[in-house]
């Protein structure tokens, strides 16, 4: 039997008495300036995530709420300095059986079939042979296709639900056609080929064995780029005569693409292609967060959000009508500790 939900996130406003179902995102304890002991939750479903402040009962509720369950929640929202949270006056966790999770996790709204066919279509363009042959190699790996389907982009920021890492690929791939339209200097299979395998290495920094995707420990020490140079280069070995300088030029793209070391890049861009990637990346990165941003504000027209700390600013956006899906890929074509080493 499946146990119901009927509240959205995204549908709690400030006063609204709280009864419903929730997938604990994150769960810390703390006490009080007294000593005693309280909860801290993030709470999240397909729309969206709220706080949540567990007051009464923490040590006992404690075990009810670990990071990846069901939880049934009894509370009241309430308005801080201007954010929505709970205050969380009983919980209780829900066997995974009892509920359907799709309601829980955030998922791109595009058709994962048909943009993995499009990025295929992509991969084949390259015109290069020693490229199309690494792509074929990397993208004719049936598990690292399923994991591109399934993985985010990021774990917190832009693209940063199930598929997002597949719809922020191949937007990055057609941004990276459409300008080598415009700039026929640009080097199209470098740049294509840097295109579909910049954030090669988050298959691997990411765990997916269950949600909320959390970092590996290779992730977190070595980070995704250097990951994906790794799968790259084990690939290369296997296509006899590859370029060296070839090899060299696809890896800079990949190193340098976060466009600055407090990024993360262990390389600043140093060539043209390696330029258009980090601007084609960020650009994606950045539309993706300001459009999941106004699909959370309430109402149509242009509003403010919070300050968005990772900015440093306040964003000015524009809500979507309520009959409107929040934009993504069309179909027919990092942590706080992480500082901005994996948000763009």
């Amino acid at each position: 039997m499946t146990s119901a939900k009927h509240l959205q996130i995204k549908e709690i406003t400030d006063g609204q008495a709280v009864h419903d179902l929730f997938l604990v995102r994150e769960m810390s304890r703390g006490e009080t300036k007294a000593g005693k002991p309280y909860l801290s939750l993030i709470l999240m479903d397909a729309t969206g995530e709220i706080s949540g402040r567990v007051w009464e009962n923490a040590e006992r509720l404690m075990g009810e709420c670990p990071v990846g369950a069901v939880v049934s929640v009894s509370g009241q929202a309430q308005a801080y300095k201007g954010i929505l949270q709970l205050r969380i006056d009983g919980l209780t966790r829900i066997s995974e059986s009892e509920v359907d999770l799709s309601l829980f996790v955030p998922s791109t709204t595009g058709d994962v079939t048909l943009m993995a066919k499009e990025l295929l279509r992509l991969a084949d363009s390259v015109e290069d042979p020693f490229l199309k042959e690494l792509l074929r190699t990397l993208f004719g790996e049936r598990q690292l296709m399923q994991l591109f389907q399934k993985a985010p982009a990021a774990k917190m920021m832009h693209h940063a639900y199930v598929g997002g890492l597949l719809e922020h690929t191949l937007a990055v791939a057609r941004l990276a056609e459409s300008i080598c339209a415009l700039y026929p200097s640009l080097d199209r299979s470098l740049l294509m080929t840097g295109a579909l395998l910049h954030d090669l290495g988050k298959l691997k920094e990411f765990n997916f064995a269950s949600f909320p995707f959390e970092y590996s420990d290779r992730g977190r020490l070595v980070g995704h780029m250097v990951l994906g140079i790794e799968m790259m280069q084990e690939a290369i070995k296997g296509i006899p005569g590859f370029p060296e300088e070839l090899a060299d030029r696809l890896k800079h793209l990949i190193l340098s693409h976060h466009g600055r070391y407090e990024f993360g890049s262990p390389s600043l861009p140093m060539m043209q292609e390696a330029f258009a990637l980090n601007f084609l990346d960020d650009l994606d990165a950045k539309i993706n967060y300001l459009d999941r941003l106004a699909g959370q504000v309430k109402g149509d027209g242009y509003q403010w959000t919070e300050f968005q700390r990772n900015l440093e600013r306040f964003l000015f956006v524009r809500g979507h009508a309520s009959n409107e899906p929040d934009p993504v890929v069309k179909e027919d074509a990092g942590d706080a500790d992480q500082r901005q080493r994996n948000l763009f």
